[in-house]
């Protein structure tokens, strides 16, 4: 099965929020593929991560380092320059950019615990980075095969939110599945055969979920090589004609 579907041949391939958890996992998988011409991978200190220092090492030019923090458009900017000078097409980029808290703050459980700051950096991580990333990199997925997949949350599904609580995390989650599906409907148009995916990878043993892992059922929490490998997956079963779409690590579709 191709890295992605219609794809015939090797594959151009861009992890934003490459140095750690999923996305660390997702360079070292991709990396020990055949199917992978060359991997560029995007983080705020990329170029000083130890991991990916290693890989660089094992992989050589196959492995592309690029220091950009996403919350910051310049910086997205400046990285699709730089990017431009070494290839003119992307087939597969994957997003794991966001986070569940930061600066010792926790999702709230109450409306009470809400506050501006903690909303919009909520959004910034979240929502406007993974789609400002799709935005600066569009021209790289014209005219051939590309699939942009983004990680996304079961809670961001608001059909499905019976327990309430984390506000700005469900929120933000919820608004990037809106842009990524409005975006699947103008690429669609762009580019026919381009696909556009959310994905919730399933709770993965992260710095992001460790402090709430004490309430995960026995056999749900996913080690970051195989939550890449479910990623990968989902990534070569959707094509075009699944753009838009919201799934779980499974390949389970989730409602809205």
């Amino acid at each position: 099965m191709p890295l992605i579907p219609n794809l015939d041949g090797q594959a151009n391939v861009l992890i934003a929020g490459a140095s750690r958890g999923i996305g660390l996992a997702l360079c070292s998988t991709l990396l020990a593929s055949d199917e992978v011409a060359r991997l560029w991978a995007i983080s705020r200190t990329a170029t000083h991560n130890d991991a990916l220092a290693r890989l660089a090492t094992q992989h050589g030019k196959r492995l592309v380092l690029i220091d950009c923090d996403a919350r910051e458009e310049q910086a997205l900017a400046t990285m699709a320059t730089e990017l431009k000078a070494q290839c003119d097409h992307l087939h597969l980029v994957i997003s794991t950019l966001g986070t569940l808290h930061q600066d010792g703050a926790k999702p709230e459980k109450s409306l009470a615990q809400l506050d501006l700051a903690s909303l919009q950096a909520s959004f910034a991580s979240n929502a406007f980075a993974p789609i400002l990333l799709l935005k600066h990199l569009l021209s790289f997925l014209r005219n051939n095969p590309a699939t942009f997949a983004a990680l996304s949350a079961r809670v961001g599904s608001i059909g499905d939110n019976r327990l309430g609580g984390w506000y700005s995390y469900r929120a933000s989650k919820a608004a990037l599945n809106q842009l990524l599906h409005t975006a699947s409907i103008e690429l669609r148009r762009l580019n026919p055969a381009a696909t556009i995916m959310a994905l919730h990878p399933g709770t993965t043993d992260t710095d992001l979920s460790r402090p709430f892992q004490g309430n995960v059922p026995a056999g749900k929490l996913f080690d970051p090589a195989f939550a890449a490998q479910c990623v990968i997956e989902q990534v070569q079963r959707f094509g075009p004609a699944d753009s838009g779409g919201f799934w779980a690590w499974d390949g389970q579709a989730i409602e809205w």
